[in-house]
This record gives C-alpha cells, sequence and structure tokens, in this order.
C-alpha cells in the first residue's frame, strides 16, 4: 500500500455502519423486522460495496488527471462502471443471467 491507501484501509477498518440504522432500512425496504445477525451481515456487505465504489471513484480521478477529494461526478461515474462490469446493482438477476428455471 501506499501511504495514502493505507491511511484510507485504515480508517475503512475501524469504521462500520450503524446497526439499528441497517434495521431501520431493511424494515423500510422489506417490510419487516430483521434480527441483529442479519442487520450486521447487510452492513458488512454494505461496507465492502461502498469500498469498491470509492476505490473506483479514486482510480477514475487519477485516470483523470484530478486531485483532491472526490465528487459526486467520480461517484458516479464509478457506479456507472460498477453496474457495466458486474449488471445491474440491486437486481434480483444480473442483465446477463441464464434462466434455470423456466417451462
Amino acid at each position: 500500500f501506499s501511504p495514502s491507501q493505507y491511511d484510507r484501509f485504515e480508517s475503512y477498518r475501524r469504521h462500520a455502519l450503524p446497526k439499528q440504522a441497517v434495521r431501520k432500512v431493511i424494515q423500510q425496504t422489506l417490510g419487516y423486522q430483521a434480527s441483529q445477525p442479519v442487520a450486521q451481515i447487510i452492513a458488512g456487505f454494505s461496507k465492502v460495496f461502498v469500498g469498491e465504489i470509492v476505490e473506483q471513484a479514486r482510480e477514475i480521478q487519477m485516470r483523470r488527471g484530478e486531485t483532491g477529494p472526490l465528487s459526486p461526478d467520480h461517484l458516479r461515474e464509478a457506479y456507472r462502471a460498477y453496474q457495466q462490469e458486474t449488471g445491474r446493482v440491486g437486481a434480483a438477476r444480473p442483465l446477463r443471467a441464464k434462466k434455470h428455471f423456466v417451462r
């Protein structure tokens, strides 16, 4: 790691999404009360997702030759690139998925 990457990594390790806030989002989205372990798992996956978007945004910023804090434009471009790479984010099935159980 470069010194700036190491600082970002240490910051990433120290922080976590608040479990109560995650439980509230699950409640509002799915309409049922999630247990604490489920909220912890969702918070972990969310943290990884945010980390991937931020790293991709940093790469976009470097490619453009820009410095300083990330802008919303960097994050939008990173999210768009992530969607192109992995399929629709948040979808039950990716865009290029095969249909397995079809009559």
